[in-house]
């Protein structure tokens, strides 16, 4: 018995393919995220904006080095336009896959709302703390992603305080 392919989705899956009547981009920015391991270790050597008790958010700082092998040459690394965001929770710190996964969804879903105030560089949020897991003993539940989302909140708000500003 054969069975019938598979329809790709028809779904749009990029906000910056929405196009305006006269042919702009209706003041939507383009937010893509960190895949590579250069990508992540160039934000690793970048600044940071902003900690919290369990997050730190860091950025790439663009700089172009001739000659010099220890700092990374971040121009070819990024896209030239658009606002990069990666998530880094390790296992160090939840040890769940479940619970690593609550996290990086929050982080991306927070940092949509906020990525209007985000310089145009690649960001990381990465995880630096472990939660108590006396007050979250499920590996996701409600309370858990209720903190994560308020602490992430807190984080981009500090970066929007600042007027995401690279130090």
């Amino acid at each position: 018995m054969l069975a019938a392919p598979r329809v790709a989705s028809v779904w749009l899956s990029n906000f910056s393919l929405w196009v305006c009547p006269r042919g702009t981009a209706c003041g939507l920015t383009k937010l893509y995220r960190l895949k590579t391991r250069p990508q992540f270790q160039a934000v690793l050597a970048g600044k940071t904006l902003a900690r919290t008790q369990h997050f730190v958010l860091q950025v790439a700082v663009p700089r172009l080095v001739e000659g010099d092998a220890q700092q990374v040459n971040t121009e070819n690394l990024f896209p030239s336009e658009g606002v990069g965001l990666g998530a880094m929770v390790p296992k160090r710190w939840a040890k769940r896959a479940v619970t690593r996964n609550t996290i990086k969804r929050q982080i991306y879903t927070v940092s949509a709302e906020f990525e209007s105030t985000l310089s145009p560089v690649a960001h990381l949020v990465r995880l630096r703390s472990a939660f108590d897991r006396t007050w979250f003993v499920s590996a996701t539940s409600d309370a858990l992603k209720t903190a994560v989302r308020a602490e992430l909140q807190s984080l981009f708000l500090a970066v929007a305080g600042s007027n995401g500003a690279i130090p």
